[in-house]
């Protein structure tokens, strides 16, 4: 799957993965060594992440959905290792990038669709 921005009319992440349920969401990106610029997690019925136990710093960005749009409330870059984010109350998903590399694809506002791969 990828995930298209709308907003600014270009893939935002080639190689999405989305985890929806329990276990999915709780381990996230956890025992992996890194995540390529390309990839991204979307993490759906979550408004907060921590980074326990994780290996390299992330850009996480908070969306709430509309139908299959997803808006992007908030943007948190270059979150570390052994940190937690605060509640984002206006979101119900998290989109978790490679770090440093949010700026240069997504931006609060922007709105981004989900496209199945054929």
């Amino acid at each position: 799957m990828k995930l298209f921005n709308l907003t600014k009319n270009r893939v935002a992440v080639e190689n999405l993965t989305i985890a929806k349920n329990y276990l999915q969401r709780t381990r996230g990106l956890l025992g992996r060594k890194s995540i390529d610029e390309n990839e991204g997690l979307l993490i759906i019925n979550c408004n907060w992440i921590h980074m326990f136990f994780m290996k390299f710093p992330i850009d996480a960005v908070f969306l709430k959905a509309n139908k299959t749009i997803y808006k992007v409330v908030k943007i948190l870059d270059n979150i570390k290792p052994w940190r937690l984010s605060s509640p984002i109350f206006r979101a119900d998903s998290v989109l978790e990038i490679k770090s440093s590399t949010v700026k240069n694809i997504i931006s609060v506002g922007d709105e981004l669709k989900i496209l199945e791969d054929l």
